[in-house]
């Protein structure tokens, strides 16, 4: 069975309300680049490396090794995917407060 990247990436962001959250990744990136949203700066590197790999046609494993190839990509998504909603939790989660009028927040952690 081959498997493409594209199917990989659809898979990957099938997580929770990923295509939901896409709007807040931007205005989190947004506000983040203006300075108005701190946080860490691996947090926006790993997400922002795992796009790039993904994208790129250089892999550590060659995508023509039959489904091996395109599970290196799915890993690197299955990595920054969840990071990357975790940060945008606790950028909902300031940006609501901050509507609510408490600028003194400085971190959020989010509890399952």
């Amino acid at each position: 069975m081959k498997y493409s990247k594209l199917k990989l990436a659809q898979e990957a962001i099938k997580h929770k309300g990923f295509l939901q959250k896409i709007p807040s990744v931007y205005r989190m990136f947004k506000l983040w680049y203006r300075g108005e949203y701190k946080m860490k700066f691996t947090d926006v590197l790993i997400p922002a490396l795992a796009l790039i790999y993904v994208i790129s046609p250089i892999d550590i494993i060659p995508d023509f090794v039959p489904v091996v190839g395109a599970l290196d990509d799915l890993a690197i998504l299955a990595l920054a995917i969840p990071m990357l909603m975790k940060e945008v939790d606790k950028f909902l989660l300031w940006e609501s407060q901050l509507r609510k009028g408490n600028r003194e927040i400085q971190d959020a952690e989010i509890v399952e």
